[in-house]
């Protein structure tokens, strides 16, 4: 071989071994961590209303759509009111009637008044217009209530959002005729999420002993510590399992009803093989690591992961040993690494 090729493949080598130094690497070791027992969970909203018809009509307006992020007391559809207008519009007729039948029937009890003093009428006919006037006023009061009960139904013909949320079902369409107690729209608040598993009587004890949770979601390759717990007071009679609630932080981005979710209950201590997450390669089928040795080169190795092992750790059963040191960042790593998978 020619000197300037040699020359040359000795740079490359020098430019590859200094490259191998700026590696952020680590060396791994035994790790005491927590016990950890996991189960799989969904996420469930805590606020997820459907809100329905209270009036017949047909449905004049639909604001909103799925997906859509809608305000409290907006209005998402409208329901055609003249009907219910009508019978509003007659019962403040009511109200006007029984007003007016009110100031004559306290016209009437005034003079009668007036005259009995003056001993020109007599007792029962101050007793009949005192009837009359009592009467007059219950009729208002009754026309009055008729009226607020007309009100409220006429404004059940503009539905409005309960909470500020996000849309996730629309079961109507334009045009179409509504009934009371038909299904409208269906909705959740994302700003209060949960997860919801169930637990097997057998490890029911220690997951109420651990106190706490950590909740991952592979989706968004993310793990949050949980708030409250709560386990229902009840198991399934087929199952023979315990439903168990954890509540998620606001601070999950990209979280909603339905997705994936994995619960890990702290069930004790133990020494475990740790990797940072982030050091994992998974490419299809594999899951590796580039592992740096001591002079440098840099090798692609299949490992296999274990459980997730604190907020950004991952358990390694196999493929590694103490000592062994890792690159921190793949992306680096891969355009140093031999290829060869060990």
């Amino acid at each position: 071989m020619k000197w300037p090729a040699l020359i040359a493949i000795a740079l490359c080598i020098a430019v590859e071994a200094h490259a191998a130094q700026d590696l952020k690497t680590e060396v791994i070791a035994y790790r005491e961590v927590d016990q950890l027992y996991s189960v799989d969970a969904v996420v469930e909203a805590v606020k997820q209303t459907t809100v329905s018809a209270q009036v017949s009509g047909r449905i004049v307006a639909i604001n909103f759509d799925v997906g859509d992020r809608v305000k409290r007391g907006e209005v998402i559809v409208r329901i055609d009111e003249r009907e219910v207008a009508d019978a509003y519009a007659g019962s403040q007729a009511q109200i006007a009637q029984a007003q007016a039948a009110l100031r004559n029937a306290q016209s009437i009890y005034e003079r009668t008044r007036e005259l009995f003093s003056q001993k020109f009428v007599s007792q029962a006919a101050l007793d009949k217009a005192l009837a009359d006037y009592k009467a007059a006023q219950a009729q208002l009061e009754a026309a009055v209530a008729l009226g607020s009960q007309a009100a409220t139904v006429k404004s059940y013909a503009t539905v409005v959002a309960p909470y500020s949320g996000v849309v996730a079902q629309r079961h109507v369409e334009l045009g179409e005729m509504a009934t009371p107690g038909k299904p409208l729209m269906t909705g959740f608040d994302p700003r209060d999420l949960r997860v919801s598993a169930s637990i097997p009587q057998r490890e029911l004890a220690a997951a109420k002993h651990s106190g706490a949770a950590r909740v991952e979601f592979p989706a968004l390759a993310r793990t949050v510590t949980g708030g409250s717990i709560t386990f229902l007071p009840a198991a399934d009679a087929q199952t023979h399992t315990t439903r168990v609630r954890v509540n998620l932080p606001q601070s999950v981005v990209g979280a909603y009803p339905g997705m994936f979710a994995r619960v890990h209950f702290s069930t004790g201590r133990a020494q475990k093989l740790v990797i940072p997450a982030a050091a994992v390669v998974r490419r299809s089928e594999l899951t590796a690591v580039y592992v740096v040795s001591d002079g440098g080169a840099v090798n692609l190795r299949q490992i296999r992961p274990g459980e997730a092992a604190g907020e950004t750790g991952i358990e390694v059963l196999a493929g590694l040993s103490p000592g062994d040191r890792i690159a921190l960042e793949p992306a680096t790593a891969a355009p140093l690494a031999a290829g060869a998978t060990k």
